[in-house]
């Protein structure tokens, strides 16, 4: 089967996210589609790509209405879209694939369908941009995500970025999340940085933890932004680095570029 494409250029944004966006849905599974947002940067001219996954249940709903992309809730990966396009980084933001739009458990984005689905859409991205490095990035719960598919993948990605990662587990028995908190960060063949606001108030996703992994990893620490307005686990927050979303993903985007980035934001 063909991918679907459906090319859209979204108007009444602002200038930082004003860009050509695509919805593509591609088949992966037997009878399974897997939907991304494609950003690419205005004028064509693109030195990367990121691959960014949402936190909480994964979920944006993709779709066309009315002529139009549309798309929800907002958090980090969907705000800061434009952000990496405007840094030369096309951004591809991803759905949940059409089997779990009820949401996406820590235990599949660890397993076998996720990493196939996303395969998928590597290759679909390395056919469009085949000389560009790929990075994995997640936010809050897409940390797992992006650290087990960094793991699958080896060295065929350039890098995973851990952005405010839930590294404690939360609930218990059949309602247990475990987050990154049995994941091997050894197991990761390609360069990885680490993205944590100081201030982050989420109980699972301490910023001591990512303190921790700055012996082995790079760290990029975020201060300040605007006062949040959603729960300490949310987007709206700390948590989703609120207000400072341009200085944190320019940083991101030195790092994958291979440029002088700054260790802290503030």
């Amino acid at each position: 089967m063909r991918a679907i494409r459906v090319a859209v250029l979204l108007a009444g944004l602002s200038a930082a996210s004003a860009f050509g966006e695509e919805m593509v849905s591609l088949p992966t599974r037997d009878g399974v589609t897997q939907a991304y947002l494609l950003v690419a940067p205005e004028g064509g001219i693109a030195r990367g790509v990121a691959i960014l996954f949402s936190g909480g249940a994964g979920v944006i709903r993709l779709r066309v209405e009315g002529g139009r992309t549309k798309f929800g809730p907002n958090g980090f990966p969907v705000r800061s879209r434009g952000e990496f396009a405007r840094h030369g980084i096309v951004a591809a933001v991803v759905d949940a694939p059409s089997d779990q739009q009820a949401g996406m458990s820590d235990d599949f984005r660890a397993g076998r369908d996720h990493a196939k689905d996303i395969e998928g859409v590597l290759n679909d991205l390395r056919k469009r941009f085949p000389s560009l490095p790929v990075y994995l990035v997640g936010t809050s719960r897409g940390t797992v995500s992006g650290a087990y598919l960094g793991k699958a993948m080896g060295a065929g990605v350039a890098g995973v970025v851990i952005t405010s990662a839930v590294y404690l587990p939360a609930g218990k028995g059949a309602w247990r999340k475990p987050g990154l908190s049995e994941f091997d960060f050894a197991s990761l063949q390609s360069r990885v940085l680490i993205v944590h606001h100081q201030d982050d108030g989420c109980r699972f996703t301490p910023y001591s933890e990512a303190r921790e992994l700055a012996q082995r990893f790079p760290l990029i620490t975020v201060k300040g932004g605007k006062p949040a307005v959603s729960d300490a686990c949310e987007a709206l927050s700390e948590h989703g680095f609120f207000g400072k979303e341009p200085e944190t993903v320019e940083a991101i985007s030195r790092w994958m570029l291979g440029e002088p980035f700054p260790k802290m934001i503030d």
